[in-house]
């Protein structure tokens, strides 16, 4: 079916993790469905994400997944113009799962196939949530698996400029709340046990990358938490969990706003976007939004269902692929370790 660019509906699917994802939305901006069948509860009780759990389980929803995002759209294949997958990074067994469905089904309905980065499918959230964000802007991606610093220069054009050399800040949430008994997901965990606590309390450092303004590390700071809690626990101490939690908090944050904002200012752009389900932590959003305002920057940021992995940014990301020419056939397969850009 071909249309204009504004009702172009592309059918997005997203299985790179621990959440079966599918959603139809057209224009690339207009979410017409979206549906999460998310493992997070199952994955708890082994205080993380189990691969082999993980891709049974997309196997299992992935079909009823689809025909809910059909269903709430009010459409079935006949209205959609295209297929659009996460094909990297992240788990190769899960992104196999939806790799594999988006292909039997371009191969049956003859519909267009578009492989879609997944990082580049948290970017375009922020085009969900603001119609009116173009390109050129500074976007900081913060994942459980990603800190990247990236000048997003058009809609298919990225340069990394910054990275983290160590964890990534959602890992390192989840390790800090791992240690203090939050358990897993750590992110948001961390983020309400922070709100009854004072982030000054512990001095915790904020890492520098020699030579590299706009990259991060965050291994100094996981290890001077986990150094103050065995301290604490040698010397029979009770932890103050909301103090430890707000003054990590807010290490992590003020690294990420720093260089973020600082990038911006010095390369004379006028919009920041965040980006990443750990865009969604209320001090990141609120720090970094008065940070920008100082320096007259626009901050804008996904509403927090666009934040963790979903489909409508696989399909908003494969909208802008599909207008720039992308056309994958049979042999598209999964990339575990799919560079940015």
């Amino acid at each position: 079916m071909m249309t204009d660019n504004e009702n172009l509906t592309i059918l997005g699917i997203e299985s790179s993790c621990d959440e079966t994802a599918a959603a139809v939305v057209r224009g690339g901006r207009e979410v017409l469905s979206n549906i999460i069948s998310s493992q997070i509860d199952v994955h708890t009780v082994y205080g993380g994400v189990v691969p082999e759990i993980a891709s049974r389980l997309h196997c299992e929803n992935i079909n009823g997944v689809i025909r809910l995002a059909l269903r709430d759209a009010g459409m079935d294949f006949g209205n959609i113009d295209a297929i659009a997958v996460t094909k990297g990074p992240g788990l190769v067994g899960a992104l196999l799962v939806g790799v594999s469905e988006a292909k039997s089904l371009a191969f049956a309905l003859n519909k267009p196939l578009v492989g879609v980065n997944h990082i580049e499918g948290h970017i375009a959230a922020n085009y969900i949530t603001h119609k009116d964000l173009k390109p050129p802007y500074v976007c900081l991606v913060v994942s459980g698996g990603h800190t990247h610093l990236a000048v997003v220069k058009d809609y298919r054009s990225f340069e990394l400029v910054g990275r983290t050399m160590d964890d990534a800040a959602g890992e390192t949430f989840d390790k800090v709340a791992r240690a203090v008994g939050l358990g897993y997901p750590g992110g948001p965990k961390v983020d309400k046990a922070a709100r009854d606590g004072d982030p000054e309390a512990i001095a915790f450092p904020r890492g520098e990358v020699k030579d590299r303004p706009y990259d991060f590390t965050f291994s100094g700071l996981k290890s001077a938490v986990l150094n103050h809690i065995n301290l604490a626990n040698m010397k029979g101490e009770t932890v103050n969990v909301a103090d430890l939690t707000a003054s990590f908090q807010s290490a992590v944050v003020d690294s990420l706003v720093g260089r973020t904002v600082r990038c911006a200012s010095e390369l004379g752009i006028d919009t920041v976007a965040i980006a990443g389900g750990v865009s969604s932590n209320t001090a990141l959003r609120r720090e970094m939004a008065a940070a920008c305002e100082k320096k007259h920057i626009r901050c804008v940021y996904p509403e927090p269902v666009y934040c963790t992995d979903n489909a409508a940014m696989i399909a908003s990301a494969g909208y802008f692929a599909y207008l720039g020419g992308v056309r994958d056939d049979e042999s598209l397969n999964a990339y575990p370790n799919l560079k940015l850009g």
